[in-house]
């Protein structure tokens, strides 16, 4: 019977049905730890969430998110278009100048420096001057490659008509210009064929 009242006795503090002062103080500070120990301090409320405002597809305004307005698209196209027409007109009874002039009337100042050293057309100036050859340039904006917030690259076509008996047509292909802000104008600042890198402002 000894041995059995010891081994109920040894399950009984192994489970803890015996403890003492520090045991039973501990179990009050847990429960203490499981409540508000400061029951003055009052909780922080939760913040509830802010909903952002949303806008119906139908009322969407698509201009609003593009950094430049209708108008200075259309303005920016133009001088592109405008620009592709200089390049494909080309009047041999005139001096070169004049062709870089037309060039130049659309360009920024430096690119205007540019097409007055690098273009190749004075090489054939003479030969075409022989024949007074007058070729009318065309073009057409195709679509907008890519934009920024200070420039806005154009795809455009562009054509060469001579103006003779034969009615030649040249037709150029499609080149990129890249066209920026200067002052209350747009300018173009670059111009290459449209399957180049044409990196703008960049």
């Amino acid at each position: 019977m000894l041995v059995v009242a010891l081994v109920a006795f040894g399950i009984y503090l192994s489970v803890g049905g015996f403890r003492g002062d520090g045991a039973e103080e501990e179990q009050q500070a847990d429960q203490v730890g499981g409540e508000d120990r400061n029951p003055g301090e009052q909780q922080s409320e939760a913040v509830p969430p802010s909903p952002i405002p949303t806008t119906a597809a139908e009322d969407m305004e698509v201009m609003d998110w593009l950094p430049f307005t209708e108008e200075e698209f259309t303005a920016a196209a133009a001088t592109a278009q405008g620009f592709a027409e200089a390049y494909g007109t080309m009047d041999y009874s005139e001096p070169p100048e004049a062709y870089y002039d037309r060039m130049a009337a659309f360009a920024t100042e430096d690119y205007a420096e540019t097409l007055a050293q690098s273009s190749g057309a004075g090489a054939l100036w003479g030969e075409m001057a022989e024949n007074e050859a007058v070729a009318e340039g065309r073009a057409n904006v195709e679509s907008i490659r890519s934009f920024d917030d200070d420039s806005i690259i154009f795809v455009v076509n562009a054509q060469s008509i001579t103006e003779d008996a034969s009615g030649a047509r040249d037709d150029l292909g499609e080149y990129a210009i890249t066209t920026v802000e200067d002052g209350e104008e747009w300018r173009v600042y670059d111009f290459q064929p449209a399957d180049a890198a044409n990196l703008g402002g960049d």
